[in-house]
């Protein structure tokens, strides 16, 4: 009775049994889809029960749904459109409710459909962009037809945050017992867990939501159970308290509301809790509420209370910034991931913002990261210009305990990736802290495909004035230093053909390097052989620059005149340092400016290396909190270098500035295959001769 009192209501079918599968995730959706062709075009494409998972935003057909283009907007809007079917079934007979039930509902949520749709993507291999076809084609939603795919599928492919992020997990219907995991890409893994369970609210979400929640608590009061109306009150007393934490009151403005003492403050989870008169509240029950009341959906449509233009518009701005990870966060239940949104102009986006997503669910995130262990995660408190635009940040520091389910759960977990070095982070951070037996982990690293004199790997520890080389916080803003490194770019670009990308450690330092070159004249001597292209901050201009870098290089080598190709001014970190390819021409030399060491002032960094050294032990008498720094560094740098071997027959020099990478701790730290080949240059004149020889060499055998 009861089973089929829940089939009637959820529309669910009857509890299909999980067959053995394995879920592979990976970062982005393109390598999701790549990975999906590779499976098409395999002996195992015909056979295999494969689907792929997504975010609304990817998967969504409804046109008008799609359009409205941020994540957070597009799964308000398909919630609220189910929870309008749901209420026109219940509501079809009662004739008063005709009228509520006349809005919109989605015409592609269809059970019968969905089902359709199921079986075609078990019967053929599809990647995303097919999955999406065919829901156009049928008629019937991808998103939510691929989750009924997943209990008979052999192979799942899903984004990272899908399968990372436990109730985003269940509520797509993903179970891990006794299944396989592979997790590829998987070099930011560590940081990436790290992220989807840090939540950021700020001062204008804390208020806004505030006084829509109020409104709602004064229209509803008679019609809401004493229970409810005590939790109401419960997360109204959250959140003025929060505001207080901020320096602010949440009856006013935020963005009127100066703060008197600015800064950044990080406190233990217990600390704050006590320090904002919180501690006599059970987040463990308000998080229980959120979750069964669905509160934050009721808020659709009540308007902020400063709802003039100019706040309606910041508020959407301040959204915006949080996009991505965040906005996944805020979508706990609804299986999104961080192919981020694109951002919308703001004044477009208010009007749909203030009907739509209440920054409730966001601090809901908050709240529940509020309920981890005191010592497994830390709150930063930012107090800014004003009230609205200070934050509070939790920040989780052991990523074990969100990566412990995972590895209990599942037959086999596989982390991969093509530069995984240093792999000790793994085992220490992830594994061993989530209590993983250390003789289950076993760790296999192979070959490159490339044959090794297609690479030269040089470490030059001195310029052509024989200035040592050494890109520290004190010494890389010297003038003689910026000298010498553009010396070494002029004489490089003399002798590499096609495209030569440069990498620095901060978008900062480029720009400066940048500007001196210009006043020196060494720019000007730099553009006679190679055109050169500066790495844009804005995400949507990388495109456009690489088409025009493409461009001159095919060009350059058709014309045979001075101009030999291009020069790419890149940033560790930055948009090109990873996920693209530079491939052939695009890439004959890669160059390391210095070791991009992470920011030791970041009180998020000071705070998680404090508690490596609490909790780790030392490693080869290295602080934990060393071995961090120099690992952030290393990893940024392999990922940096590897993107100039992109095939079999490919080849490129790659060139790291600094004496510091001859150093047996940290060159140990190179992949095994770059480490193999690699030479150590005390002199430039030596360096050079072997460059010279290595790219004649390869332009003789073409």
């Amino acid at each position: 009775m009861q089973r089929r009192g829940r089939l009637e209501e959820d529309d669910d079918d009857l509890e299909e049994e999980h067959v053995t599968k394995i879920y592979y995730c990976s970062r982005t959706h393109s390598q999701l889809s790549q990975f999906v062709r590779e499976v098409q075009k395999s002996p195992f494409g015909k056979d295999t029960r494969l689907v792929s998972l997504g975010s609304r935003q990817n998967l969504c057909v409804n046109e008008e749904v799609r359009r409205l283009g941020a994540l957070s907007l597009i799964n308000d809007r398909c919630m609220e459109m189910q929870k309008n079917k749901h209420e026109k079934k219940s509501d079809g007979e009662s004739e008063g409710k005709k009228r509520r039930a006349s809005r919109t509902v989605c015409p592609f949520y269809s059970y019968e459909q969905m089902q359709f749709l199921r079986d075609e993507v078990l019967v053929e291999v599809k990647d995303i962009e097919q999955l999406v076809a065919l829901g156009r084609e049928t008629k019937a939603c991808p998103y939510y037809g691929s989750r009924y795919a997943i209990p008979a599928a052999q192979l799942v492919v899903l984004p990272y945050q899908m399968l990372l992020h436990e109730p985003t997990r269940s509520a797509a219907g993903i179970k891990l017992k006794d299944q396989v995991v592979i997790i590829d890409e998987a070099h930011n893994l560590i940081d990436t867990i790290t992220c989807i369970h840090s939540v950021e609210v700020s001062g204008s979400q804390l208020c806004c939501a505030h006084s829509q929640l109020l409104q709602y608590m004064e229209r509803y009061r008679k019609r809401l159970k004493a229970k409810n109306l005590m939790y109401i009150k419960q997360i109204l007393y959250l959140l003025e308290r929060f505001v207080a934490m901020l320096g602010g009151n949440v009856n006013q403005n935020p963005s009127c509301q100066a703060v008197s003492q600015t800064g950044t403050v990080l406190k233990s989870i217990n600390d704050f809790l006590f320090q904002s008169q919180i501690d006599n509240i059970n987040l463990f029950k308000v998080q229980r509420y959120c979750e069964k009341s669905l509160i934050s959906r009721k808020l659709f449509g009540f308007v902020e209370r400063y709802g003039g233009p100019a706040t309606a518009v910041k508020t959407n701005k301040e959204n915006q910034k949080l996009g991505g990870l965040q906005n996944f966060l805020l979508t706990l239940q609804q299986g999104s991931d961080k192919e981020g949104a694109p951002q919308i102009p703001a004044m477009e986006a208010a009007n749909d913002q203030l009907q739509t997503a209440s920054p409730l669910m966001q601090i809901e995130g908050f709240l529940s990261a509020l309920t981890n262990a005191n010592q497994d995660g830390r709150v930063i408190l930012s107090r800014q210009g004003t009230v609205g635009q200070s934050s509070l940040k939790f920040l989780l520091l052991n990523p074990a305990v969100h990566f412990a389910k995972v590895v209990e759960e599942c037959r086999a977990v596989i982390i991969a990736g093509g530069t995984m070095q240093p792999v000790a982070d793994f085992r220490e951070q992830l594994l061993s802290c989530a209590g993983v037996d250390p003789a289950r982990v076993v760790e296999f690293s192979c070959g490159h495909v490339i044959p090794p004199e297609n690479i030269l790997p040089i470490i030059l520890c001195s310029g052509p004035s024989n200035q040592q080389l050494e890109f520290t916080y004190q010494t890389r803003d010297l003038p003689q230093m910026m000298d010498e490194t553009g010396r070494i770019l002029c004489n490089l670009c003399n002798v590499v053909p096609g495209g030569v990308v440069c990498f620095f450690p901060s978008y900062e330092y480029e720009k400066q390097v940048y500007a001196h070159w210009e006043k020196t004249g060494l720019l000007t001597r730099l553009a006679t052989k190679k055109k050169i292209f500066q790495e844009p901050k804005k995400a949507n201009q990388v495109e456009q620059v690489l088409v025009e870098y493409a461009k001159c290089i095919k060009r350059c080598s058709q014309a045979g005149g001075q101009m030999t190709g291009a020069l790419l001014l890149s940033v560790v970190g930055g948009k090109m340092s990873e996920g693209i390819n530079f491939s052939d021409d695009l890439g004959r030399c890669v160059i390391m400016v210095g070791m991009p060491y992470p920011n030791i002032k970041s009180p998020e960094l000071q705070e998680k290396m404090t508690w490596l050294d609490k909790t780790m032990p030392r490693a080869a008498g290295q602080a934990p909190s060393r071995v961090l720094i120099e690992n952030l560094c290393m990893k940024a740098v392999n990922q940096s270098i590897g993107r100039a071997i992109r095939h079999q027959k490919d080849f490129a020099s790659i060139l790291l500035l600094d004496h510091r990478y001859a150093r047996p701790a940290i060159f140990n730290k190179l992949p095994q295959w770059i480490r193999e080949r690699t030479q150590v240059k005390p002199a430039f004149g030596s360096a050079f001769a072997e460059l010279r020889k290595f790219h004649r060499g390869k332009a003789d055998a073409l």
